[in-house]
This record gives C-alpha cells, structure tokens and sequence, in this order.
C-alpha cells in the first residue's frame, strides 16, 4: 500500500524511494494519518518498527503546507534520551528536507560537545531535536526559547524515564506553549510512560502494534556454555574461525568495553569500543567507522541497545548478559531488521545460567546452547 493512501503528499516520493521506503509499517500507516489530522498519539512499538519515520513525515508534511518556518525559534521540539538517538533523528528528517520548499532546517543539539557552537547554530531553527539537560542548559542561557512550540516529540520515552530525565522533562513541559500536539514513541507501556501519557497526552490515539518482549523470528539465538576464564578466547575464536564480519558486542561497563576491545586489537581484530565515558565526537567516528565498515567489530554497552539503527547488522554478541529481559530483546533486536535474517550470540557463565533461564522464559523462546569445552580455542 503506498505512502499517499495515508495521506502522505506526493512531493515526498522521490526520497522515499530514493531511501528504500518501499511501504508503511503498520506503526507508520496508524500513526501518519492522525498526526497528520493534528491528534496527539501514543505509539507503542518495538524497536525496528519505524517509529522514527512515522513522526518525521507528518511533522515535515504540516510545516510544508503551513509555511511557517519564519520563525526565529523552534515550533517543533523532539526530546529523546541520547546523543546517538539525537544524531539518528536528525538524519531522518534531513533525508526528507530537499523535498521541501519552504526552506525547514533542523538541527540536534546534546552535551560532550561545545555549547557555544550550538548558540551559534540556533539563530533560526524550525525542528529541534535534543537531550533534556542540553536544552535546559540552553534555555538558561538565553539561547532558544520554547515559546513557539506547535508539535512535541517525546521518543524513546520509556528510555528517558529509565535514564532518569523525569524532572528534567518536567521542567521543560512548563515552559510549552498548553495547546500543542504532542506525540509519545515508546518501545514498551511501563507504569512510568502511562503516567507520563495522563499528563501529557489529551485524547490521543493508543497504538500497541507488536507484542511487547516479542523476539523477532528472523533472529536465530544460540548460547555457549564458558568459564568467565575462557570468555575472551571463545570471542575471538567465533570472530576469527566463522569469519564473522560486523559484529556488534555488548558488555555491562565502560570499563569492560575498553578491556575487551584492547584484547582484540591486540589479537589483530579491527574492533573499537563505544560508551557513554567518551566524547561524543569519539563515539561519532567510532559509530560510523563501524557503519561504513572499516571496523569490523564494535564493543558497546547498552548505549546502542535502543533507537539506533545499523543497516545488514548480522551478528549481536552478548558478552555479558543485560540485567532486564527486555535490554536484551532490544539488544538482539539490532540484527534482523527490516525483513533481514540475523544471529544473537550469548556467551553463558555457570554464574550467568539461571539469569539467562530467565530471560528466555520472559521471551517465550529457547536458546539452543553449544558446550564450548570442546572446542579447540588454542591459538585465539
């Protein structure tokens, strides 16, 4: 079914095309319409869903006809939890600007990089993307002003919850303008994302697409048995025997991503390490080293389990297990994207066992696991 039967305009074609957006998902064909019709909306979906684009094209849609991009501040304001989330939105709607005419400008602004360049940078702006505690910082400064905000973005919002940003968001939502239409994207209904959509959201449309904790079919999950001792071996032994290309590693700390990428550049495995103690230009590279593949192995926290997307990702390692079920359906569900097939790789620890029985009895699936005291790990 095609974009305009929901009432998408016909100057976005050529870039959904040219983007390889073939047809809506359904978060995409519920939620484009009633964004469209000015209704606020609460769309619950998993990751990988389009959530981002179901916002993104609507918004560019109403600012378009309504030519208001004249104004020295921002009338559309999207919140989001991370830099790399920040980044990733802004990508998007940049995607769709040249089919404009109205001359629409967006711009992401998050902390780890110079403030004044942002001032510099925030003379005219119609969309805003950001992080919560940026913004406030901002705000405070003089910098940008809430006062035109015609359309609020809350995305990730079950993730800007987790992260601690509640009186953060609270400050900013007194500085909006009361009437506004507002939009709430979460990956999963908690108690906290329900009651921030009793407070922000008036009479919206309720969209729960997918299965909350549903692991996608597409992803086949297999596990090893290992000893703590023999964890970094059996990694590099799966990355070097399988010839395994782009692949995605997640450990528990900064600490452990470091140590782990050190020993597999040591062992002659182009890999790098991403976290939250890094710069945000650093982590920048690191992200689209691995994206453009000059990286073959990226080690990160959760960082880049949620809202971050990496196009023909084929393998997710967990290093170390999450502490939540759902971290790790958001983890593994970095591979198996958009139709594609991928493989989710759990190294188990007897320490580990009875989490992981956990997790899988909250998925609803069972792991195949490999006893790995068989194999040959001498030389990795």
């Amino acid at each position: 079914m095609p974009f305009s039967q929901f009432g998408l305009a016909p100057f976005f074609s050529k870039s959904l095309s040219h983007f390889n957006y073939a047809e809506p998902t359904p978060i995409q064909s519920a939620a484009i319409p009633a964004i469209l019709k000015g209704q606020d909306v609460l769309g619950i979906a998993k990751t990988g869903s389009g959530k981002t684009a179901a916002f993104v094209l609507p918004i560019l849609q109403q600012l378009e006809v309504a030519q208001i991009s004249q104004h020295r501040d921002p009338t559309v304001l999207v919140l989001v939890p991370t830099r790399e989330l920040a980044d990733q939105v802004t990508q998007v709607f940049r995607e769709f600007l040249p089919s404009l005419t109205s001359g629409v400008s967006c711009l992401a602004v998050y902390g780890g990089v110079s403030i004044n360049t942002q001032m510099q940078a925030l003379r005219r702006v119609d969309v805003l993307v950001a992080t919560p505690g940026r913004l406030l910082d901002l705000i405070e400064k003089n910098a940008v002003r809430l006062a035109n905000i015609q359309t609020l973005v809350l995305d990730e919002a079950d993730k800007m919850l987790n992260l601690g940003f509640q009186e953060e968001v609270d400050q900013l939502l007194r500085l909006l303008p009361v009437k506004r239409q507002n939009l709430l994207f979460s990956a999963t209904l908690s108690e906290d994302v329900s009651a921030m959509q009793r407070l922000i959201l008036k009479d919206p449309l309720v969209l729960q697409i997918d299965e909350v904790g549903e692991s996608p079919q597409q992803i086949h999950q297999e596990g090893y048995f290992v000893t703590e001792e023999r964890k970094g071996v059996l990694l590099r032994y799966l990355i070097k025997h399988e010839q395994l290309q782009q692949v995605l590693v997640f450990v528990s700390s900064h600490k452990k991503a470091d140590n782990v990428t050190a020993k597999l550049v040591k062992n002659k495995i182009n890999a790098c390490a991403i976290h939250s103690k890094m710069g945000q230009n650093v982590r920048r590279d690191a992200l689209k080293k691995f994206k453009d593949g000059r990286v073959t192995v990226l080690v990160s926290t959760d960082l880049l389990a949620r809202g971050i997307d990496i196009d023909c990702l084929s393998y997710v390692i967990n290093y170390e297990l999450p502490r939540s079920p759902k971290d790790y359906i958001h983890r593994i569900g970095r591979t198996g994207r958009a139709g594609a097939s991928g493989e989710a790789i759990s190294l188990i620890t007897p320490a580990e066992e009875h989490h992981f029985g956990v997790i899988q009895k909250k998925m609803g699936q069972r792991v195949a696991m490999v006893q790995s005291d068989g194999l040959d790990l001498r030389g990795y």
